[in-house]
């Protein structure tokens, strides 16, 4: 009978191709710290830990340019209603021992002033007031959101954008956002996208702005 040898390799050398997913189970914050260290900092693959499984994704190119648009029409609707922000891109935020997660992009917003000058996130930083995810359906995604507490979440897939608020420790789907609640935004952005493909981002942007 033939021995089985385990064959152990650095997550590091995997060569994920652009949307790619991997998912692997039974994985401990231990593992999850050590494979996060691995990886490093300057790298295309995002992750998403929860329940003890660990998701590596790497987005498509045309995932991107959704992600900024949706960024640039969020920093347009704060700065024509006079907030200020700190913006926080794909900065991994964690619950210890439970979550793990690297947005597209967020945003500090109530608590903005206390993020400025901050380079690393300290254990009593609060999270983001607002994600985005860009093509992320993955109920994973939505554990780890939840565990560290993120007030609102917003998911465009397939042409379509989610508004996910947090009551009692889980997500509800709204038709509107606490943060700009007097805008349809999940019929707004989605034409927004559409357009930016058809005349680009710019223009699209601009239109957008037009209708404020």
């Amino acid at each position: 009978m033939a021995t089985i040898i385990p064959v152990k390799k650095p997550i590091s050398q995997m060569q994920l191709a652009p949307g790619s997913l991997v998912t692997i189970p039974a994985v401990t914050w231990e593992e999850f710290e050590a494979i996060l260290q691995e990886l490093g900092e300057k790298r295309a693959a995002r992750i998403a830990y929860s329940n003890q499984t660990l998701e590596i994704m790497v987005p498509l190119p045309e995932h991107e340019k959704p992600n900024d648009l949706i960024s640039d029409i969020v920093k347009l609707l704060l700065k024509r209603s006079g907030r200020k922000y700190e913006p926080f891109g794909s900065t991994t935020f964690k619950q210890p021992g439970t979550a793990g997660i690297e947005p597209d992009a967020c945003f500090y917003i109530q608590n903005y002033q206390r993020m400025i000058g901050r380079r690393r996130l300290a254990p009593e930083d609060p999270p983001p007031d607002l994600a985005i995810e860009t093509d992320v359906t993955s109920k994973t995604t939505l554990d780890a959101y939840e565990a560290i507490g993120v007030p609102e979440l917003w998911i465009y897939s397939n042409g379509t954008l989610s508004i996910y608020l947090l009551q009692s420790g889980k997500y509800r789907i709204s038709l509107t956002s606490p943060i700009f609640p007097d805008l349809p935004l999940t019929q707004a952005i989605p034409a927004t996208v559409e357009r930016a493909w058809q005349v680009g981002s710019v223009e699209a942007l601009e239109e957008f702005a037009a209708t404020l």
